[in-house]
């Protein structure tokens, strides 16, 4: 688009793996893992850094403000209401149209092992109240992916950031015959638009109940597609979000956050060469609560006292 600067890449390396990161929406494009002899692309992405520019489903965007869908698009705080902008009617999802995955960051790399992503984000963006001063700290190193983000508030502001890849360990074909296992206790029922309405329910008993470990073909017989929210997420390095798939590859996840966000990729269609659609890669999405300030959850705020944080590590390993 006119007035836009062409989208900037860094590479970060470790050992036999290498993950490209962009400046647009601070998007994860490739992340390379040599196994059985090849390089495996282990999550989705385009070829074309300015592909991103048109990218619909996140492929790789750390999202936000706020991440997750706002039910009305519309919350109040501290007796204001802020009407957001409706990117799927007639609500708020991932922080809006032109939410913080559109723009592009400063981006300062650090080697071949970390690179640090800066914005702020004015008072009003999208609708939100206060400036938001966003760093995004990505480094690779003994082989873990670390995402560090953090915002600093000139006033009291909701923030929940996630980032939004989506995970095929085979590197091709459909994500069914992967093995899930979700250290959390609860889930939280949605309506028809997929909005949270306030409800906690556990999961003991329900057929996603993912703290055994299934197929997603268990999980989805008729393959109906999920898109659901954990709660009571408790991601450390002794029980973390494992993903496991027939190739030997098995995805780890370590996470600060309450809530895992799990979609099957059930509405991904093909765009700009890429052989994506249903079910060809799932997203693990670790964030706060969604529609918090409408639902009575707990609130994930930044405030000139206390600035959010977030840190989220995932490793992709052989087992054989």
């Amino acid at each position: 688009m006119r007035g836009e600067r062409k989208v900037e890449s860094h590479v970060l390396r470790d050992g036999r793996q290498s993950v490209t990161i962009l400046d647009l929406g601070c998007a994860t494009q490739s992340w390379l893992v040599h196994h059985q002899g090849r390089d495996v692309p282990v999550v989705l992405g385009f070829d074309d850094p300015e592909s991103y520019r048109d990218n619909p489903d996140f492929l790789g965007f750390i999202v936000g403000r706020m991440a997750g869908r706002i039910g009305g698009a519309a919350f109040e705080m501290d007796g204001a209401r802020w009407a957001l902008d409706v990117n799927e009617a007639p609500n708020h999802l991932h922080g809006g149209a032109r939410g913080l995955h559109t723009r592009q960051w400063d981006m300062s790399p650090d080697g071949a092992r970390a690179v640090e992503l800066k914005l702020r984000s004015p008072h009003g963006e999208q609708g939100y109240p206060g400036q938001l001063d966003l760093t995004v700290v990505i480094s690779l190193e003994d082989g873990w992916l670390c995402y560090d983000m953090m915002a600093e508030a000139d006033r009291p502001t909701p923030v929940s950031l996630a980032q939004h890849s989506y995970y095929n360990l085979a590197g091709e074909g459909t994500i069914r015959d992967h093995r899930l296992t979700v250290p959390a206790t609860e889930y939280l029922p949605v309506g028809p638009d997929l909005v949270t309405s306030g409800e906690v329910r556990p999961l003991a008993g329900m057929a996603f109940d993912r703290r055994a470990e299934r197929t997603i073909a268990e999980i989805d017989p008729e393959g109906q597609g999920m898109d659901m929210t954990f709660a009571g997420l408790d991601a450390q390095a002794d029980h973390p979000v494992r993903l496991r798939a027939p190739n030997g590859l098995t995805l780890e996840m370590i996470s600060d956050q309450p809530c895992l966000q799990f979609y099957t990729s059930g509405k991904l269609i093909a765009r700009h060469g890429a052989d994506h659609g249903r079910e060809r890669g799932m997203c693990l999405e670790p964030h706060g609560y969604p529609n918090a300030m409408n639902a009575g959850f707990p609130l994930s705020l930044a405030t000139p006292e206390q600035p959010y944080r977030q840190r989220t590590r995932i490793r992709i390993a052989s087992e054989t």
